[in-house]
């Protein structure tokens, strides 16, 4: 057994896994744990189908020779007019909130961190959605994936929205489980100190299992909904369209993957293909790739499209996959581990994982949206949180998140020092007056120990680097590259 070459080990098998060291079918143990906790049957099948194609040494590359770039595809700003009332009657708006700021410090759900403008990010989504149900007199229910660590202070920070409530409808859905595996035998697998670290998330691939296996899938069709918008709860410029809904019903499209043109930055984001024997789109991420073929992955020029993680998808077309029993077979994502990731000497394990975005591949039919980049600011790291705070963008009617007038012509990059500002605590305190102007900056970028003042304006193409006692920037200052 072997991983890809890239860390997080697409899993290539150069023979099928033995397994069952201790004379048990990997399999058939995995589902028993996963029902003893309380998993769903959806769920259930779905890993253990994941399981069983890894077991037989089902190869998980993808390489170059068998694909060839997406065709053309049609832009957002290029379709049709909607009625809005119509075209959203029958959406609903899910957002991935499974994630705690961990990365930041922080052990909350990153949806409650501040956004901008004294606003969490639930509470501009939350705006956003009662400003288009207001507007259109539509339902549009937003109902939130989270997980065991998100779901008690997201619901008790929704609490505080009664009315953003929809009747019939639950607020939420927990995503799954699923063990991690011994690497050697692929049981799952066993460590009595700490129980909780034997299971591991599924990836956000688990969407859509989890939505049948919660019944929300189900509830949503008897309520009349048949279109689903799917997006991370830390990307706020994602926003429901009403072109693109009645281009969905319009074209009959099961599945649809909102992209961007790509750009040097997106050399290591999963990209579009077309497989050559069938014509079907795929993601093809990182981890999918062999060796060989790194440089390939990296052309930008050639891929074109990259995935934004913001999916629509017919509801009725799901529940025909998992109504056949097998649901979705979304490509296997295999990272090497050990089961107490703070142990490097605990057990070596593997946590299978597939990506949302991957499900392309299962719905013939599948459509690309090429969409602006403005649809597309995710926060990951307290630099792009930075800039979404700054004055780059503004919160606009309808609790909408855009780009200030102007600012669309700079790329606002943001590279602070990593040993004093990944950290939330870090970073608020050394931005305790304020975030400094960024609408007319390209590039920051910061070395060492920098503490900013208030009021601060950044330029064009600044680079800072401070000496070992650390330095500070006065209020006002005006830094220009």
């Amino acid at each position: 057994m072997q991983t890809d070459g890239h860390g997080r080990g697409g899993l290539r098998l150069t023979e099928p896994a033995s397994g069952g060291g201790r004379g048990v079918d990997p399999v058939a143990a995995a589902t028993a744990k996963m029902r003893a906790a309380g998993q769903s049957e959806a769920a259930i099948r779905q890993f253990a189908a994941a399981l069983e194609r890894v077991r037989r040494g089902e190869r998980t590359l993808v390489p170059t020779a068998e694909l060839e770039p997406a065709p053309d595809v049609p832009a957002l700003e290029a379709l049709a007019p909607a009625d809005p009332v119509s075209a959203l009657e029958r959406v609903a708006v899910v957002k991935l909130n499974g994630g705690l700021a961990t990365s930041m410090g922080l052990r909350q759900p990153k949806s409650l961190l501040e956004a901008r403008d004294g606003r969490s990010f639930l509470e501009i989504i939350a705006g956003q959605t009662l400003a288009l149900r207001r507007r259109h007199g539509v339902r549009l229910p937003l109902i939130l994936m989270n997980s065991q660590a998100t779901r008690e202070p997201t619901l008790a920070a929704l609490e505080r929205i009664p009315e953003l409530a929809t009747p019939e409808l639950p607020r939420d859905f927990l995503q799954s489980m699923v063990p991690k595996l011994e690497a050697d035998t692929l049981l799952p697998a066993r460590w009595p100190a700490a129980p909780a670290l034997e299971w591991c998330p599924p990836g956000h691939g688990d969407v859509y299992a989890s939505l049948v296996g919660s019944g929300v899938l189900d509830a949503l069709r008897e309520q009349g909904f048949r279109y689903a918008m799917i997006s991370n709860s830390d990307n706020l410029c994602a926003t429901v369209d009403a072109r693109i809904a009645a281009h969905l019903a319009r074209e009959r499209i099961p599945f649809l993957m909102e992209v961007v043109l790509g750009t040097a930055a997106d050399r290591k984001g999963g990209h579009i293909a077309r497989r050559r024997a069938d014509g079907q789109l795929i993601l093809r991420e990182t981890a999918q790739t062999p060796p060989e073929d790194a440089d390939s992955f990296r052309d930008y020029r050639r891929w074109r499209y990259y995935n934004t993680n913001s999916l629509w998808i017919d509801l009725e077309a799901l529940a025909e996959r998992f109504a056949a029993g097998t649901g979705l077979e979304l490509p296997v994502i295999a990272n090497r581990k050990t089961v107490d990731p703070r142990d490097p000497g605990s057990t070596p394990v593997l946590q299978l994982e597939s990506a949302m975005g991957s499900a392309i591949a299962g719905f013939p039919g599948a459509r690309l949206l090429l969409v602006p980049r403005t649809r597309f600011v995710p926060v990951k790291t307290t630099d792009d949180l930075l800039v979404l705070r700054s004055d780059a963008y503004r919160l606009g009617d309808g609790f909408v998140v855009q780009a200030a007038e102007g600012a669309e012509r700079h790329r606002h990059v943001v590279a602070l020092d990593r040993r004093h500002f990944a950290m939330i605590d870090d970073f608020e305190a050394r931005f305790a007056s304020g975030p400094p102007s960024l609408r007319e900056a390209d590039l920051l970028e910061v070395t060492g120990d920098v503490s900013f003042g208030a009021d601060v304006v950044v330029r064009g193409e600044v680079r800072i680097e401070a000496p070992p006692e650390g330095m500070r920037i006065p209020d006002g200052a005006v830094l220009e590259g």
